[in-house]
């Protein structure tokens, strides 16, 4: 099961998106109000958002949540588990300020250079690739909106949101409806508490697993290490 992410995680790595990086950073970063507050450290924070995103492809377990979700192994499935991951990152992150805000857009940006470049290597057609695209961003933002309304909310709006986008209004097993709620719930706390000079100097975010083994086991994380470039 889950091949594809297999396959996709062996001829994907972040290696591969340095030269995606190296273009940011060559961006000019004085345009309008966004480049006068970052001018002093646009670069590490695009750096940092690389990988961030990252931390949402490479340290998600999809095959649990293929498993657990009963989720199909397509495309589709890894979109939506890692829209759902970076969605949470751009929650912690907007809580950084402008900095924040900025960090945000970057992941973004990185997020459909991710999935135009997925969809190449697995041969989708030119044009369909781009029709899907427009419709994969559509979702995106109805379900960033939604997820943000539910997060604010109960549990049962919680689980409405994820019902709609995650599951694509196709789940009909509470239990899997409560997991979801309940990762998502641990996992925003869990974010919450990684220090948000950290996470802006390098972007490097852990994720719990979808089942804990021990429920009490969800400790304040270790402050990451890193040089004096932030790095």
């Amino acid at each position: 099961m889950a091949l594809l992410v297999r396959v996709l995680k062996n001829r994907i790595s972040i290696s591969q998106w340095v030269p995606v990086c190296r273009r940011l950073l060559l961006v000019s970063h004085t345009q309008g109000q966004w480049g006068r507050a970052l001018s002093g450290t646009s670069q590490k924070i695009k750096i940092a958002a690389l990988r961030m995103y990252t931390s949402c492809v490479e340290k998600t377990d999809f095959e649990e949540f293929f498993r657990r979700c009963q989720m199909p192994d397509t495309f589709n499935s890894w979109f939506l588990i890692t829209l759902l991951h970076v969605w949470m990152c751009l929650v912690r992150m907007k809580q950084e300020g402008r900095s924040g805000k900025y960090m945000c857009r970057i992941i973004v940006h990185f997020m459909w250079e991710d999935v135009e470049q997925r969809g190449r290597i697995m041969g989708v057609n030119s044009y369909i690739l781009k029709k899907n695209m427009m419709l994969m961003t559509n979702n995106f933002y109805v379900a960033i909106l939604g997820y943000d309304e539910g997060v604010l909310s109960d549990d049962r709006g919680l689980a409405a949101a994820l019902w709609r986008s995650f599951f694509n209004q196709k789940c009909e097993d509470p239990r899997q409806l409560e997991l979801l709620v309940e990762y998502v719930r641990k996992q925003i706390q869990y974010l919450d508490s990684m220090n948000g000079e950290d996470l802006l100097l390098t972007g490097e975010v852990s994720w719990r697993p979808l089942v804990e083994k021990n429920p009490q086991s969800i400790l304040k994380p270790h402050s990451p290490t890193y040089n004096d470039e932030g790095l």
